[in-house]
């Protein structure tokens, strides 16, 4: 099995190996993924007490009743420091155990085991947590690094083809802001074939983990992973958490965020098509209509990397590097909005 070691924890790749834990173990999943993953889980984990509960899925539940659900079990299993949450889903189910886990007792270990294309390379790795409210997303939450992430694409073959979709935009969005090569690659690549569906998880992943071990707290250069999603977290509260998967929104983001790169001269036309075209390649929307650009632009300010009453941009500098932008003139934002209404 393939691994990526961080400082704190390893990413394993590969099928899922025999797993094992001294204390009581609960794991989070949902209905879903209970039918469908949760006997391979237990099959391959022993411990004297095992317990499961099951979240409501999707993106509106990712909220304080959940993770109240989620220490209601804890304390009603007595659980302690000693034992071990399992997060065993998507990114939701993820980012919410990571935050349970990391206030439950003020804090004991946790596991992931990500079933999305998404998750797998993007939220189960670099210790973000968090849930939503009305304010925007992942508002709430903290850091707290997993004690292990195994990504077996096993899981992935149930996964349905939008949700596929949707984790390979958080692929491009790597490709784009790090590694011109990847993302010709991915122009090629055919990920029916597992054998590139795991080096592209591989290569994804590799990227993501070398920018959480330069900057873990998203002070300088992690901020390049948020590249889409300062449009794309509003474009997810406009559709109420619902109407857009998170993978979908970051890729209408991506076309907001090059529209203003084009503006600003940091791509050309050519790149601004090629980045679009391999969006369209993975059926990823990239056509959105915004009724109000004023509140829209307004709500760039509830964003959490919004600073001093600055909005921060990260902008693709040409495919394959990026730019951080956080004084950019109002005028030249709703001139980028007004593309879209």
């Amino acid at each position: 099995m393939d691994c990526i070691h961080l400082p704190t924890y390893s990413i394993h790749f590969g099928e899922l190996p025999k797993l094992s834990h001294d204390g009581k173990v609960l794991i989070i999943t949902n209905s879903k993924i209970a039918g469908l993953h949760l006997n391979k889980l237990l099959s391959h984990f022993s411990a004297n007490e095992i317990y499961c509960i099951c979240l409501q899925d999707g993106e509106e539940y990712k909220n304080f009743n959940s993770i109240e659900t989620i220490l209601e079990a804890a304390f009603n299993h007595r659980l302690n420091r000693n034992s071990l949450m399992i997060a065993l889903g998507g990114g939701v189910i993820g980012d919410m155990v990571g935050f349970a886990a990391g206030i439950f007792m003020r804090g004991i270990p946790y596991l992931q085991i990500p079933t999305t294309l998404l998750s797998q390379v993007d939220s189960s790795v670099g210790g973000k947590t968090g849930i939503n409210n009305r304010f925007g997303k992942n508002l709430i939450g903290l850091f707290n690094p997993p004690k292990a992430v195994y990504i077996d694409t096993y899981f992935l073959q149930t996964l349905p083809n939008r949700e596929f979709s949707a984790g390979v935009a958080e692929i491009i969005k790597m490709a784009v802001c790090f590694d011109r090569d990847f993302f010709t690659f991915l122009q090629e690549a055919n990920l029916e074939d597992t054998n590139i569906l795991k080096e592209i998880i591989y290569r994804a992943v590799s990227i993501k983990a070398k920018v959480v071990l330069e900057d873990e707290r998203e002070k300088g250069i992690r901020a390049a992973l948020n590249y889409g999603h300062t449009f794309g977290h509003i474009i997810e509260r406009l559709g109420n958490f619902s109407e857009f998967l998170h993978g979908e929104a970051v890729s209408i983001g991506m076309i907001m965020a090059n529209t203003l790169a084009l503006k600003l001269n940091l791509i050309s036309n050519e790149e601004f098509t090629n980045i679009k075209n391999l969006l369209n390649k993975f059926h990823l929307p990239t056509h959105y209509k915004i009724n109000n650009k004023e509140a829209f632009y307004s709500d760039f300010f509830l964003d959490k990397k919004s600073l001093d009453h600055k909005i921060k941009f990260i902008l693709p500098n040409k495919i394959g590097a990026f730019v951080i932008k956080d004084n950019l003139p109002k005028e030249l934002l709703l001139e980028t909005l007004a593309s879209f209404e």
